[in-house]
């Protein structure tokens, strides 16, 4: 078959490190290039030059040994996998010199997606899941897609919405998936009695007793705003608009039930109040049940990708 990938577009990247959690997620990350039809990129951290040990066999031991021979056998075992699981996909390889948060966020400036496992090992040792999610969401150039949860999962994309600027990233990023996917969006918005409008300016007092039923209709503006117009833009997405009087992490983590993957900003506010890498997102990313995607910084234009993938 012909090959679909765009050598031209910025590639997807996965972090290989020889775990069953990193093969997992080069196999997501293969299945994300082909729906994107674009490359996929496998990144090896190598930590040990920086140590100063020797890297070659040891004289005594097997030619095949050495920690460089290792970091290669990674390599190939995920560019194995990946082939095995997309045929079409072009895979590109690279070890790369450096411990593995600052290599992934290097290469997250010139990828279209960044993926890791949700636990690590080889050149990702001690990578826990929070470590490496949470400083790709802060510092990171792309969306960080983290593997975790049932395998395959199915379902549609669960989307975290907070009505922020910050957040039409993920509003976006959302759509797209479901659009490559084949899937329905839901669209998800929290409230509680201690959810109140935003104040109109400095000074403002917060009332003490909210208006319950005016609280929940600004919440419903605030949860059709986030995503009116991006219809227009994927018009073979399904979009079904949720609101629940609920804590947002429980709502989130009940809803990756039946999801196969959530999507969340970096930060919010309204029903994700103080969303900076914080409670909500590493409950999610310790607790969904499916994949999880953080998207930093809002859209500055329409993604070229729009317009029906199914």
């Amino acid at each position: 078959m012909a090959d679909t990938s765009n050598s031209v577009q910025p590639p997807v990247v996965v972090g290989a490190d020889g775990s069953q959690s990193g093969l997992e997620a080069v196999e997501a990350a293969a299945r994300v290039a082909h729906s994107r039809r674009c490359r996929l990129h496998v990144v090896h951290a190598f930590t040990w030059p920086l140590m100063h040990v020797p890297l070659g066999p040891s004289a005594v031991g097997p030619s095949e040994g050495g920690l460089q021979n290792l970091a290669e056998q990674t390599v190939s075992e995920a560019v194995a996998r990946a082939r095995e699981t997309e045929p079409d996909v072009l895979v590109t390889d690279e070890i790369v010199t450096g411990e593995p948060l600052t290599v992934l966020a290097g290469q997250s400036e010139h990828a279209e997606l960044v993926v890791v496992g949700s636990r690590g090992l080889g050149g990702f040792t001690g990578l826990l899941l929070g470590s490496v999610a949470v400083h790709l969401s802060a510092h990171g150039h792309c969306p960080v897609l983290v593997v975790r949860g049932r395998q395959e999962p199915t379902g549609p994309v669960l989307l975290g919405v907070d009505g922020s600027p910050d957040g039409s990233a993920a509003v976006g990023f959302a759509f797209a998936e479901a659009s490559h996917r084949g899937v329905d969006l839901v669209a998800l918005h929290t409230w509680n009695d201690w959810t109140g409008p935003v104040s109109s300016g400095p000074g403002d007092m917060m009332p003490l007793v909210y208006d319950t039923d005016m609280l929940r209709d600004e919440e419903e503006r605030v949860l059709a705003q986030a995503v009116a117009g991006w219809h227009e833009l994927y018009p073979d997405v399904t979009v079904h608009r949720r609101l629940e009087r609920s804590f947002t992490r429980t709502a989130l983590i009940d809803g990756s039930e039946e999801a196969q993957l959530v999507v969340l900003g970096a930060r919010g506010r309204g029903g994700f109040t103080g969303l900076l890498l914080g409670s909500v997102s590493q409950a999610l990313l310790h607790h969904a049940h499916c994949p999880v995607a953080v998207v930093r910084g809002s859209l500055s234009k329409v993604p070229a990708t729009a317009g029906g993938g199914r």
